[in-house]
């Protein structure tokens, strides 16, 4: 007799990670990653022949390095956080669902996860770890799972569900860690950087500026529930990548006019990073940190990612089982 499959599956994607820190591994991931029509969205005939030609062959020792310097004994901090948080998710749902950590680049990937899901659950909700929305990140992960599902002819068992920017339940797991990392200094910081991945000007021009309109709100919703005053808070985009004009300001570019304008120690939170991983850890952490000292700052705090923090494990549970706020 064949096995009853179960009501429910959930499937956190995350962006991905290389499965180990080698220029080998970090070029396949970056292969995968970069090759994405909607991460990197210039005329194929002219982006491929860069992307093989030069990319490929000169960044992944470089990369390999960083992912290095911040590899622990269990692996990528992105995949322990990831699974952290489905196992916590795993314990709100209890026996009504299971839950895994897959990823849209890399293993174990969207794809051979939903087509194993479809064979355990009558039912699969895929929620993309990316509360501000833009086609590089939640919108390949639709599109992707929109195709996968297709592919193995399962569209009316697959759902996509997405994090409000503002959710109530991610603010609070974002205030508690800002919170928690002020509290350990001797003075709180004098002002809040909230740093957001950047991505082209251009590319949110065309998504009717919704990107921006999201961290913004995320920014907004954060402050209010910290009761931060907004004069001594900025809002700016890291992660530049490309000759292209991005969103400004740029994360880089403050920490280096922040001292000039009397700032001596700043905390840095990234909102739209809910796990740890080489933006945070190693560009904010490593190079924002010395860049913030070296310009003539003398405290540097960077609050932890929201993780598997109960408050978000919530939110989540809550838009797994309602389909929203």
């Amino acid at each position: 007799m064949a096995q009853e499959r179960q009501a429910l599956e959930v499937l956190l994607v995350n962006l991905g990670t290389p499965d180990e820190p080698t220029a080998d591994g970090v070029r396949r991931f970056l292969d995968e990653f970069l090759s994405d029509p909607l991460v990197v969205d210039w005329p194929r005939f002219l982006w491929l022949p860069i992307l093989r030609g030069i990319v490929l062959r000169k960044r992944p020792e470089r990369v390999a390095e960083l992912y290095r310097s911040i590899w622990s004994p269990s692996g990528s901090p992105l995949r322990v956080q990831t699974e952290d948080l489905a196992r916590r998710l795993a314990e709100e749902l209890g026996d009504d669902a299971t839950v895994r950590a897959v990823y849209r680049y890399g293993t174990p990937s969207l794809e051979e996860e939903l087509h194993a899901s479809a064979s355990r659950a009558k039912r699969v909700v895929a929620v993309p770890l990316f509360p501000q929305r833009t086609a590089s990140s939640s919108g390949s992960v639709q599109v992707e799972l929109a195709r996968a599902a297709r592919a193995l002819s399962i569209d009316g068992r697959v759902e996509c569900r997405e994090l409000a920017p503002d959710d109530s339940h991610y603010v609070e797991a974002l205030r508690d860690r800002v919170r928690e990392s002020f509290a350990a200094l001797d003075t709180p910081p004098e002002h809040l950087l909230v740093s957001f991945h950047g991505i082209p000007a251009r590319v949110d021009r065309k998504e009717g500026a919704g990107y921006s309109a999201d961290c913004a709100a995320t920014a907004a919703a954060l402050l209010d529930a910290l009761d931060w005053d907004p004069a001594r808070a900025t809002l700016s985009f890291q992660s530049r990548f490309g000759p292209e004009r991005w969103l400004g300001p740029a994360t880089a570019d403050l920490l280096l006019e922040l001292p000039k304008r009397g700032v001596r120690r700043l905390g840095v939170v990234a909102p739209g990073f809910l796990t740890d991983g080489l933006e945070t850890l190693e560009e904010l952490g490593v190079q924002g940190r010395e860049s913030f000292l070296e310009a003539g700052g003398t405290e540097f705090t960077l609050v932890p990612a929201v993780a598997d923090h109960q408050a978000l494990a919530a939110g989540l549970q809550r838009l797994v089982k309602s389909g929203g706020a």
